[in-house]
């Protein structure tokens, strides 16, 4: 059993090494690869991601030209791994590694195919930050379950675990942010087992480097509409 840990980067200089070493540390009590994918990073990020494909031969690294987006990035992620079960990471700090065995455990179990981490099931330290897109995001995630029939929690986490078989079954479209409420409309499509367990979150601010915008807020609404009929 291996667990292959996805990792996609966007001008996370400050960040993406110790991300990497964090995540390179964690004891999950089966084998571990890292895939990092970059995706057009300008911040010397690329630089940094050069010296540690240097530096651990065994990680996998792909670099991207020019931004794509994450789901792009993802799927070039998900294609280069050779792991059983595989998790999403990203580079930004706000998600603990240490916290793969807790997602891990429905899987393991025979309970799960897919497991969500959840941001609002307690748990935790959670950063208290942000209360629109905090609002936002139940609001995405309400309207993602009704459409699903599903009744996740938190359905735009980074964090999501999935069996091998069920990236194997499914075809990501969505280059950005989209890419959440693609893969959970076609998960649910899929009728696999589905779980949450809560996990911590240690939220940044755009001046600390977060990305996400109101723009991705307005995509995300209308990927729920798409991908409800939308193979």
């Amino acid at each position: 059993m291996k667990l292959s840990v996805v990792i996609p980067v966007y001008n996370e200089v400050n960040t993406v090494e110790k991300l990497a070493r964090h995540v390179d540390a964690v004891d999950v009590g089966i084998e571990k690869e890292l895939v990092l994918v970059d995706d057009g990073s300008t911040d010397g990020t690329v630089d940094v991601l050069h010296r540690m494909e240097d530096e651990h031969k065994s990680w996998k690294f792909i670099f991207h030209e020019q931004n794509m987006g994450k789901g792009a990035a993802l799927r070039d992620g998900f294609r280069a791994t050779t792991g059983d079960v595989i998790v999403i990471q990203d580079a930004d700090m706000e998600y603990d590694p240490r916290e793969y065995p807790l997602l891990l455990g429905p899987i393991l179990e025979g309970h799960a195919d897919v497991v969500y981490g959840s941001r609002f099931l307690g748990g935790g330290p959670h950063r208290v930050v942000f209360y629109w897109h905090y609002l936002g995001n139940r609001l995405l995630t309400t309207l993602s379950n009704m459409m699903t029939d599903l009744n996740l929690t938190d359905m735009e986490v980074c964090y999501k675990m999935f069996r091998k078989e069920v990236l194997e079954g499914i075809t990501i479209s969505e280059n950005r942010f989209g890419f959440e409420v693609e893969i959970t409309a076609k998960v649910a499509r899929g009728n696999w087992r589905v779980y949450e367990v809560p996990i911590s979150y240690y939220g940044r601010s755009y001046a600390e480097g977060k990305k996400i915008t109101w723009r991705d807020g307005f995509r995300a609404f209308w990927c729920v509409l798409k991908y409800r009929f939308v193979d």
